[in-house]
């Protein structure tokens, strides 16, 4: 096993507020009657909660504004027992979500991004020590792209494995796809960096080619309800999704990432990682909300 577990995530937060229907509104259509929720949200901190709810070491690195947004944040974070010594403030706006749920669970976000979009490169050099001490790093797509690939390439450089959530898709230097020990694309995303539309094993796997053939080592590709398709050095396999009734999606590829991340510095094997992440995931989805719905270990277990 590896000796040093500590996993850092350096993400975005958020204050979700979520509006549950019956169906989704159309443009210019008000739909009444919907129930309201306001909880924590953001990909990097829901990452970073479900990690540490799974069992792992996490610092969680994030820019929140010096509003109540950003002090409830922090609050909580420090209640789930997060590392959260290093976390940035800004004269930004906290980053808010808002996000609309139908009944089948099927969710559109929007998102003001705040002080989120106030990280710089300066602010990944003032953790760079706590890059090069991880076992694992862990980003996604909503903070500027620039921070991301200094990140990757801080922790490649300094023999850290990278585990980059590629949401919310957008453009990439070629550079940073060397930097990624595993990349985790929905097939909306494995399409828009490839250019492949993903809808069976097949064409997953023509999109995982182009991905490793740019220089990533891994890709697990999440599928929804169908499951996920990973393409690894250990191989190929197919890791079908548990058969639950989804109340709310949302953070479902959170926890995935997450428990990933906890399966990855344990000393697992991806395969393993997957059926962990799987079941976590499946938990996620029965409950309304981002944090408020990420499971704990012994529900997973």
């Amino acid at each position: 096993m590896n000796e040093n577990q500590k996993i850092l995530v350096i993400g975005s937060s958020n204050t979700d507020m979520t509006v549950k229907t019956q169906t989704l509104p159309r443009p210019g259509e008000t739909l009444i009657g919907g129930e309201f929720k306001m909880g924590a949200g953001g990909k990097g901190a829901n990452q970073a909660v479900a990690a540490r709810r799974l069992g792992g070491d996490v610092t969680f690195v994030c820019k929140v504004g010096r509003d109540l947004f950003g002090d409830n944040s922090i609050k909580g974070y420090e209640r789930e027992g997060l590392d959260t010594s290093r976390i940035l403030r800004s004269d930004k706006p906290s980053g808010v979500a808002l996000i609309m749920v139908d009944a089948k669970g099927e969710n559109c976000i929007s998102v003001a991004s705040g002080a989120n979009s106030d990280i710089t490169e300066a602010d990944i050099d003032s953790v760079s020590d706590l890059i090069r001490e991880a076992s694992l790093l862990v980003l996604q797509l909503e903070m500027p792209t620039p921070c991301v690939l200094k990140a990757a390439k801080l922790a490649f450089e300094s023999g850290v494995k990278v585990l980059l959530n590629p949401a919310p898709a957008c453009a990439l230097p070629d550079e940073i796809f060397r930097y990624i020990f595993l990349m985790t694309p929905n097939q909306t995303e494995s399409e828009f960096f490839t250019g492949v539309p993903v809808h069976d094993e097949e064409s997953a796997a023509k999109a995982a080619e182009v991905l490793r053939g740019r220089g990533v080592k891994d890709v697990i590709m999440t599928m929804g309800s169908k499951g996920s398709m990973a393409f690894t050095e250990e191989g190929a396999f197919f890791t079908p999704a548990r058969k639950v009734q989804a109340v709310d999606t949302t953070a479902a590829g959170d926890t995935f990432c997450g428990a990933l991340a906890v399966a990855i510095v344990e000393g697992k094997s991806l395969k393993e990682a997957a059926g962990f992440a799987t079941a976590a995931s499946a938990l996620t989805v029965q409950k309304m909300g981002a944090q408020e719905s990420l499971p704990y270990r012994n529900e997973v277990k």
